[in-house]
């Protein structure tokens, strides 16, 4: 199989790897899964409060396409967390916290989506990409993407 190389480095592939470096790539994704839900919904609940004043179950339920059981059950898990706040059968709102956490979510995907448009991906592409990408994504990585879209920016 051909190596990829890129700036002189070849891209490594998993075999070059020794098993500890492996087993901590291995606990990063998993981690990122686990808070992938909590980032998911508190991003979308700042985004209809934004837009339509609240953050309904119903709501969050036909953006994300799950059942309502499903948004009760998160929610719940939410605010456990101290990341939202809500009366029984009002609509949901953001802790300082989970404000902080939707702002960095926020902020995070637009790089992402930035960096991915600056590769010549479409939009619709991008948008969807970033879904997975800016939950695995570390903050050194991030930086050197808003790095790329800056430079091509000052291109232009």
């Amino acid at each position: 199989m051909t190596k990829l190389q890129i700036h002189g480095r070849e891209a490594s592939d998993a075999s070059d790897r020794d098993a500890k470096a492996q087993a901590e790539g291995f606990a990063t994704v998993r981690q990122a899964h686990e808070s992938e839900m909590a980032e998911d919904y508190v991003e979308l609940i700042a985004e209809l409060i934004e837009i339509q004043g609240e953050a309904r179950p119903v709501d969050i339920a036909e953006r994300l396409g799950v059942k309502p059981p499903t948004v009760t059950k998160n929610i719940s898990r939410l605010k456990e967390a101290g990341l939202v706040s809500r009366e029984r059968y009002r609509a949901i709102f953001l802790t300082p916290e989970g404000q902080k956490l939707a702002e960095a979510c926020r902020r995070r995907h637009r790089i992402v989506v930035a960096f991915l448009l600056s590769l010549g991906i479409d939009e619709e592409t991008a948008e969807r990409d970033a879904e997975g990408i800016e939950h695995h994504v570390s903050e050194t990585t991030l930086e050197a993407f808003e790095a790329v879209v800056t430079r091509a920016h000052e291109k232009h």
